[in-house]
């Protein structure tokens, strides 16, 4: 185990942090707020020991491999979250250190799930801070990192692999730190995009960065407790374009740029807009008598199914009001998830497919023992690494859901609010039913559950294994 090159990204991680704390401070400043001063606090906090763990006896080795790249990206994002809720605590607007973490590992790992009956009771610098956790979070921390920091050799594929959503990560040029570049760059221009066509849309620019920053975090922090609800029809369809287009993987967008559209538009992104197409026109149908008209009911229905599949989490009408099929629908969508690569969180629509691919295999096999069949995915053979990996995945997300659900329980409340709170935090949702619906939130979990739920938050952004590894004892030997 490389611990100094662990304690090195760590320090990087705590720099970047006090980097990212300039956004909130400059806003607290325009609006003439004291959080000003928290903000900086927090950013001396955070770049003393960055400073310290970069500099002072830098790694000689540089090398890392799976298990290192697993707990790297693990502890820096715990970093990162406690770090982050400082600037809440210290300033009092949530005076709960365990709130505040909840409400900031929400943000970065791109949840929603908010511990707050009031959102619109935080200072302007807050909302801010909690909306650009979406962002960083959005991509991934680390590879935004390695963007603009050298970290020497292929070796990073490690880290890339172990933060990015989906069962397999490829590179899409030779160097990691260019792939890295190359992706920051298509979200930042997308989240301009988006940000302009608030503005056209009568947003104010603080509004439009808010929820750019959750747009393309696929986060759905709102800064009003309405969510959208109160904006126009224009301001919900740029929003639901825009859950879609960050819900699907990246490296669509740069064939594209490439001039491959056939490599583009891929079989899991074809399902993937199948299911929402099909999604949708059940539920518009399904709730029009209440929606008081079909054009209502389908733009509700859009925004609904766009933003539990995309796992952001806005919402324009209260879903958990609809019928039953409506609301299993929405649930069904809150496990399938996006596709790899993408921002978006769930089980992905990729492993959707291998599953089911492998699952008809076995069956042929079942019926012809001697037959040779290989589980494809756009005309290509899936390896049996990544066909495993998706089912030790799906045992893993299974035990965690199970035991999360058992835990959180003790609580003492009922099963569909229990249910719909850990399917929204692994998923990385926001939003569940019932006493969690999108009219609600998690204030009243105990502080126990509060735990089990952060943990399910930062285990479902990293696709499990990262955070599960860390308690196993082989993890940490030499």
């Amino acid at each position: 185990m490389n611990y100094r090159m662990i304690t090195y990204i760590l320090g990087w991680i705590l720099i970047f942090e006090a980097i990212f704390m300039v956004l909130p401070a400059v806003t607290a400043l325009c609006f003439g707020e004291s959080a000003v001063l928290w903000f900086a606090a927090t950013a001396i906090i955070c770049l003393v020991p960055g400073i310290l763990l970069t500099q002072i006896k830098k790694p000689v080795n540089k090398k890392l491999y799976s298990r290192e790249g697993f707990v790297i990206v693990s502890l820096s994002w715990i970093v990162l979250s406690v770090f982050g809720a400082l600037p809440f605590f210290l300033s009092g607007e949530i005076p709960s250190f365990i709130d505040a973490l909840f409400e900031t590992v929400s943000g970065f790992t791109t949840t929603g799930a908010s511990i707050l009956n009031d959102v619109e009771k935080l200072s302007k610098s807050m909302l801010i801070w909690r909306s650009f956790t979406h962002w960083v979070g959005g991509m991934g921390v680390l590879v935004f990192i390695m963007a603009f920091v050298h970290l020497s050799g292929a070796q990073n594929m490690h880290i890339m692999k172990a933060e990015s959503p989906g069962p397999s990560v490829s590179k899409l040029v030779p160097r990691i730190k260019t792939t890295a570049l190359l992706l920051y760059s298509i979200y930042f221009v997308l989240t301009l995009v988006e940000f302009v066509l608030l503005l056209v849309g009568g947003m104010t620019p603080f509004e439009a960065l808010n929820t750019a920053f959750a747009t393309a975090g696929t986060g759905g922090f709102g800064i009003y407790n309405s969510s959208l609800g109160g904006f126009s029809a224009y301001i919900q369809i740029v929003v639901v374009v825009f859950m879609l287009l960050f819900s699907v993987n990246f490296n669509s967008y740069f064939f594209l740029l490439k001039g491959k559209p056939k490599e583009a538009l891929t079989s899991e992104v074809l399902v993937f807009f199948a299911i929402v197409a099909a999604s949708i026109v059940t539920i518009a149908l399904d709730i029009s008598n209440s929606a008081g008209s079909m054009g209502k009911a389908f733009l509700d229905s859009s925004f609904a199914v766009s933003s539990i599949i995309s796992t952001t989490g806005f919402s324009t009408a209260d879903f958990n009001l609809w019928p039953e099929l409506s609301r299993t629908i929405l649930v069904l969508l809150m496990f399938i998830g996006a596709c790899a690569g993408s921002t978006g969180g769930g089980i992905k629509v990729s492993r959707i497919i291998i599953m089911f691919k492998n699952l008809w295999k076995e069956l042929l096999v079942m019926i012809h023992p001697n037959l040779a069949k290989k589980v494809k995915l756009d005309g290509r053979s899936v390896d049996h690494e990544t066909v495993r990996s998706v089912s030790v995945y799906l045992v893993a997300y299974v035990l965690l859901f199970t035991a999360s659900l058992v835990l959180i329980s003790i609580d003492n409340h009922d099963l569909i609010t229990n249910f719909t709170a850990v399917a929204a935090t692994v998923n990385n949702i926001g939003p569940g039913l019932e006493a969690v619906g999108p009219t609600a939130n998690f204030a009243f979990f105990s502080a126990f559950s509060k735990i089990v739920l952060i943990f399910d938050m930062l285990a479902g952004r990293l696709e499990l294994f990262p955070m599960l590894l860390l308690f196993n004892p082989a993890t940490w030997r030499k």
